[in-house]
């Protein structure tokens, strides 16, 4: 799997996503469903995705006891999603669960990563409502050891943090970024954000890139700037 590109399908209906496909080029795609469409459009998107030869990272971000997640991981498995993943603040056991759900199917298993903290999450915020102490790169680069610990692929983080993770847990750990904008987009509700440029320099593995494409007035156009940004394309 070569370092991918990943668009983040920002939308709330299947009518929706296909309508912004069909703007992209004619290529096979790494497509992000998190929960409000996958809550919206269910299973049938799934299956309609892959069909048309897309890879996808299902953010579901489960975090619930062990027992359950392990139970969740099984169904989701069978999906033939690419990439899923896990709160790592639900603990070493629920993400060893989670691991163990995938490879109960008994096929290659996707990969299984776990959110360290939300790019939307500042150092104000954790330290002052979710009360964990210290700074947020020291939280992340704990989560992605324990992570690690785990059996897990990698972790969801800002391109910020991915020089601490790869210096704690190797470069073939894979690191997957949000909070990826172009130079003068509105940041929205991301406060640890990077270019795609600055989050190829960073080592990141990937980068998820959502409303700096699906928002923008020329999703191609918008698309082909991201691509070349991250794949070095003077």
């Amino acid at each position: 799997m070569k370092r991918p590109l990943i668009i983040a399908l920002d939308f709330s209906s299947a009518e929706e996503t296909n309508a912004f496909l069909a703007k992209l080029p004619d290529e096979k795609l790494f497509l992000k469903v998190g929960m409000e469409l996958f809550y919206s459009a269910g299973h049938s998107l799934i299956y309609e995705l892959k069909e048309k030869g897309h890879q996808i990272f299902l953010d579901l971000k489960l975090h619930d006891i062990p027992n359950t997640v392990e139970k969740a991981m099984r169904a989701l498995a069978r999906l033939g999603i690419d990439i899923v993943n896990v709160h790592a603040a639900g603990g070493s056991e629920m993400m060893k669960r989670a691991r163990e759900g995938l490879e109960a199917i008994g096929t290659s298993r996707p990969k299984l990563i776990a959110v360290t903290q939300l790019t939307s999450t500042s150092q104000k915020v954790m330290n002052e409502e979710i009360l964990i102490p210290g700074p947020v790169e020291e939280t992340v680069k704990a989560y992605a050891k324990l992570a690690k610990e785990c059996g897990l692929d990698g972790v969801v983080s800002s391109p910020l943090e991915v020089p601490l993770i790869h210096e704690a847990c190797g470069k073939e750990f894979l690191t997957v970024t949000p909070g990826i904008r172009l130079i003068g987009d509105d940041k929205g509700d991301q406060k640890r954000i990077t270019t795609p440029k600055q989050a190829r320099e960073l080592g990141s593995w990937a980068i998820v890139v959502g409303r700096s494409i699906t928002k923008s007035p020329d999703p191609l156009e918008a698309y082909y700037t991201v691509k070349k940004e991250w794949e070095g394309i003077e």
